[in-house]
């Protein structure tokens, strides 16, 4: 491939280092690098795939995914899907909510200071993001450490990295 101007090269070598920079960092911290806590995606993402330049991923889960949060029960598939960008996530496929006694597909996270907005189309409500600064456990959420005998405060969890 010739390269017609150092601009070009400029441009092919920042792409390329900011694709070798993501592929080291966890899904976790690319999250942090989009300005969300870690706590938006649960203990046990395998891999995930993300395109730097239009924002759209994809996160894998070693399973299916479901416990309960401030009275929320949330199902997590085991892939999830959407676009990111700095405090905003949308296209957001593969979270589900349970609001009353049905079901709805969460399409939207957006971060606002200090609050987390999550939107399931025409309803929405909004968390405080200290309540997302840990990720969440299959089965029993953010209780887990409690239920163990632990506090959540020192439950500090090892993060998979990507592949």
């Amino acid at each position: 491939m010739k390269i017609s101007s150092p601009v070009s090269f400029f441009l092919i070598f920042m792409i390329t280092a900011a694709i070798v920079e993501a592929k080291n960092l966890t899904a976790y911290e690319v999250l942090q690098s989009y300005d969300f806590p870690v706590g938006l995606l649960p203990v046990g993402v395998t891999q995930y795939e993300i395109n730097p330049s239009t924002g759209k991923f994809a996160v894998y889960l070693n399973k299916t995914c479901d416990f309960n949060i401030q009275g929320y029960e949330l199902k997590y598939r085991t892939k999830i899907t959407g676009t990111i960008a700095r405090d905003r996530i949308t296209s957001l496929s593969g979270i589900q909510v349970k609001v009353l006694f049905f079901w709805f597909d969460i399409i939207q996270v957006t971060r606002d200071n200090e609050e987390m907005g999550f939107s399931v189309g025409v309803i929405s409500a909004d968390f405080p993001v200290d309540s997302f600064y840990e990720s969440p456990q299959c089965g029993c959420g953010f209780a887990c450490a409690i239920l163990s005998g632990g506090s959540r405060d020192s439950d500090h969890q090892s993060f998979v990295s990507s592949v």
